[in-house]
């Protein structure tokens, strides 16, 4: 595959995204041709996997002979496949960091839109979290690791880029694991550019995937890069259990496994959570660490959440973790009927059963220590 220059635009190419492809191409990404593309993927005849917004075929670079990741957009309209790619390139042709997917090049082309990624030869986190034919077992000090790169990763995106980049999708189908199963956040398709100076993001569309979405991208709050930390910390919960948050085939108190580890954290019953969840004594000291860490993340208002870097040195050991409030008690206000399941609210998003009436009252906000001052964490009680 070889790089093309100039880049002359087709008549058909919309103006904006023009201009992210002669930006972005100030940054060293390569635009290929189709013909390029078909002839690296063999006409796309390996399939890595797919998902709402296009297939992943396997293909070789033709220059060096290394094996990439050719992302083909798809989309209910034009407009849609635009907006993925305008979010892709402008994000991660900008972005430079070992915990972030490296994007390649594009194409953009009437018979194909793609983009051009490094290949991650392990996948992504949630096949090994969750598949039944796992594969290679990744053992609870990669675990960590990978928690730690992919905290680090974020923490880039929110405090070290030019703009600050909200992802919006963090989830562990969005982190893949390299040969050595280091992490790299990847799937920018929802992400977006704003700067630093503005608190609040404006939303013109819902974003995310229920269960790990921030309450406040499903109502009318104001949204922060907060809501990352949100989502990284329903992910951290994920890789702590070995399983997904809401898991129905399981007894009533561990169905939705965020709450049942908060009550387990509150009564003190550590041992008993980490026998459930197959984790070894001499992981203690780091387990309930990472479980500090994510109920301080899924923490419901935003600002009692911490930012990623602070998170990166909680999950090192190299700060303490400020003892955190249930994260959880606004949900008790939103079960209407004596059957009504947490599980299911959390699964959903909140969606309707959350009305921001009920929202707004349910905590309110209390001067906290100098420790979770330094933290950027504040207090909330009922």
């Amino acid at each position: 595959m070889q790089k093309l220059s100039p880049f002359i635009p087709p008549p058909f190419i919309p103006l904006r995204v023009v201009q992210v492809i002669e930006d972005v191409e100030k940054e060293k990404p390569i635009r290929f041709t189709a013909q390029q593309l078909r002839t690296a993927t063999d006409n796309f005849s390996v399939v890595l996997g797919s998902g709402g917004y296009g297939t992943v075929y396997k293909g070789i670079s033709r220059n060096n002979n290394i094996p990439v990741a050719v992302k083909v957009l798809k989309g209910a309209s034009d407009k849609t496949i635009e907006e993925q790619f305008i979010a892709e390139v402008s994000t991660m042709g900008r972005t430079h960091h070992y915990n972030l997917v490296r994007l390649y090049g594009f194409c953009f082309e009437s018979s194909l839109i793609a983009l051009v990624y490094e290949f991650m030869v392990n996948g992504s986190l949630d096949n090994h979290l969750f598949k039944s034919n796992k594969g290679v077992t990744i053992g609870f000090e990669k675990l960590h690791e990978i928690a730690v790169g992919t905290a680090n990763g974020i923490s880039y995106l929110h405090e070290q880029c030019p703009q600050r980049i909200v992802h919006y999708d963090i989830k562990p189908a969005n982190i893949l694991l390299d040969s050595n199963f280091s992490a790299k956040v990847a799937d920018f398709g929802l992400a977006k550019l704003c700067n630093r100076d503005n608190s609040h993001i404006t939303m013109t569309r819902n974003r995310g995937t229920p269960g790990y979405a921030a309450p406040e991208l499903w109502m009318p709050f104001p949204v922060t890069h907060k809501c990352d930390v949100y989502s990284f910390g329903m992910l951290l919960f994920e890789i702590i259990g070995r399983r997904r948050n809401v898991d129905v085939t399981v007894s009533d108190s561990q169905e939705w496994f965020p709450i049942w580890a908060w009550n387990k954290y509150e009564r003190n019953k550590l041992n008993e959570f980490m026998i459930d969840c197959g984790i070894e004594e001499k992981h203690e000291e780091v387990i309930t660490r990472m479980l500090m860490v994510a109920l301080c993340c899924v923490q419901y208002k935003p600002e009692n959440r911490p930012m990623m870097s602070i998170v990166v040195k909680m999950l090192e050991g190299d700060l303490e973790v400020p003892e955190p409030l249930n994260p959880f008690s606004h949900l008790f206000s939103a079960v209407t009927e004596p059957d009504d399941s947490l599980a299911r609210i959390a699964r959903n998003g909140g969606g309707s059963e959350w009305s921001s009436s009920e929202a707004l009252t349910t905590s309110t906000g209390v001067t906290g220590t100098s420790l979770m001052a330094r933290y950027e964490i504040t207090v909330a009680t009922d």
